[in-house]
């Protein structure tokens, strides 16, 4: 139930269901937990309810913020995290920055916004990861790349310096920094993931971080936390996977929609086949060309059964796969999918005597970022994707990675066509690696003149197969 350490136990079952129950869906874990990371998380577990919201020493923090001091020697450090973009991109930067947090002894509170209220239970106990209302530098609409407060526009503007870190007292320094770790023309600030950068910014008291972006392989690249990272991660690609499975624990409502629908058609199946499909409006595919790009890494890969021929009887003694049921979840803000893929194993027998039902839990039409019954929905069809035994997701799409790498599966990939093209080349690639992406990189050397490969260099990071400049985390 605890996830073998991963889990703590200071928690009443009744007040977060799926805390205990969501993991009896899925297969074991394929990454066993470090010992180290389950210490960890103890000892950040208990610094979280020492410093968290309500306590004195959060509220001397807060007192002296609103003075605009920065403290000397604070006992209480912290990494308040905003929104950006929609859930999957909010679920992979909230792991990074807490994984960032405990890198650097930073207690994580995050701004919830009313489309995320009510989406995850409260991951530690005794205290909360929300950052309260009067918190006084809570106005989302200060916080850009142009901001004065940034990292990067202070060592511009000479409110900060880096050329020799540690003669810089902390009291010396504004009262928070803003981080933007965004994935701003497809590139992640350099001024973070530098040793030099780092020892000035762990001078502050109160950091301030917004992102789009899985930026916890950039982490991996940083010197000072290499050390500290293979201790805590032995498998490379097993940090969102563990991550993931201690931060988000679907709320009681969430976890009735998912618990509910997995009993009504996913729990009595044979196999579990998930399709996630997305289209961005900024490379639009048509139906008919996602379609068949589907249905083609399907043959290829021989994801679902065929279908008999006209003249051909099915057979129904075909290796003892008659009879066997496979489910096939399509996860979709578009109906067309379904249909088809419904229609076509209605109308015709499987040649070796399989049955393939096919579900979609629901289709929007399109995103609605601030839509709280919105994000419920697609919480809910994350986890259910994520109790697939095989997954095909769309290049790209944060939601499917998500949901992959909390399986602990790798997923095939629905390559994009190249931009001047309709349609792609090749169908789908197989993952080699449960890691989600990180679209953006920063560059490895930080303020070096010439672009080093990162993947050339560093044995335990790739290129990503959907972005090709992306890179993401692996074991060979």
């Amino acid at each position: 139930m605890l996830l073998g350490g991963l889990l703590s136990a200071g928690f009443d079952e009744s007040s977060c269901q799926s805390r205990y129950r969501s993991n009896l869906y899925r297969k074991p874990s394929p990454f066993p937990l470090s010992p180290h990371l389950a210490q960890k998380l103890r000892k950040y577990e208990a610094y979280h309810k020492k410093c968290g919201p309500g306590t004195k020493r959060y509220r001397r923090a807060v007192k002296q913020l609103k003075a605009g001091r920065n403290a000397d020697h604070s006992e209480c450090k912290y990494v308040v995290w905003f929104p950006c973009n929609g859930l999957g991109n909010r679920m992979l930067t909230i792991a990074s920055t807490f994984l960032y947090a405990l890198l650097t002894d930073r207690v994580l509170l995050m701004h919830v916004a009313p489309e995320q209220e009510g989406l995850f239970c409260e991951p530690f106990p005794g205290s909360s990861w929300v950052l309260p209302g009067d918190f006084p530098e809570n106005n989302p609409h200060k916080l850009h790349i142009g901001a004065p407060e940034s990292y990067a526009n202070m060592l511009k503007s000479g409110v900060v310096r880096n050329d020799d870190p540690n003669s810089v007292p902390a009291s010396s320094l504004p009262p928070y920094v803003y981080l933007h770790v965004e994935q701003f023309q497809l590139k992640l600030s350099d001024n973070v993931f530098c040793d030099e950068d780092q020892v000035v910014l762990g001078k502050f008291n109160w950091m301030v971080l917004k992102s789009d972006s899985y930026f916890a392989p950039a982490l991996f690249l940083t010197p000072m936390f290499e050390e500290e990272l293979a201790r805590m991660f032995p498998q490379k690609e097993a940090v969102f996977h563990h991550l993931g499975r201690y931060l988000f624990h679907p709320t009681n409502k969430v976890w009735g929609i998912i618990r509910r629908y997995y009993e009504a058609y996913l729990a009595r199946v044979d196999e579990k086949i998930g399709f996630q499909i997305r289209i961005f409006p900024e490379k639009p595919i048509k139906f008919e060309n996602m379609y068949d790009q589907l249905m083609r890494c399907i043959r290829e890969q021989r994801l679902l059964p065929e279908l008999a021929g006209a003249a051909e009887p099915a057979n129904h003694t075909a290796g003892g796969a008659a009879g066997k049921v496979k489910a096939v979840l399509i996860a979709s803000l578009y109906s067309g999918y379904y249909e088809k893929i419904r229609g076509m194993y209605y109308e015709s027998p499987t040649r070796n005597g399989e049955v393939v039902a096919v579900f979609q839990p629901s289709h929007e039409e399109q995103q609605q970022y601030t839509s709280n019954e919105h994000n419920q929905k697609a919480l809910a069809e994350i986890y259910l994707l994520s109790y697939c035994d095989k997954i095909a997701m769309t290049a790209w799409s944060t939601f499917g990675y998500v949901a992959y790498s909390f399986a602990g599966v790798k997923p095939w990939i629905l390559l994009r066509p190249d931009w001047d093209k309709e349609v792609s080349a090749v169908a789908c690639v197989r993952s080699a690696s449960v890691e989600p992406c990180l679209h953006s990189p920063p560059q490895l050397g930080c303020r070096a003149k010439k672009n080093v490969d990162v993947a050339a260099v560093k044995p335990y990071v790739r290129h990503c197969e959907d972005v090709g400049f992306g890179l993401k985390l692996f074991d060979s």
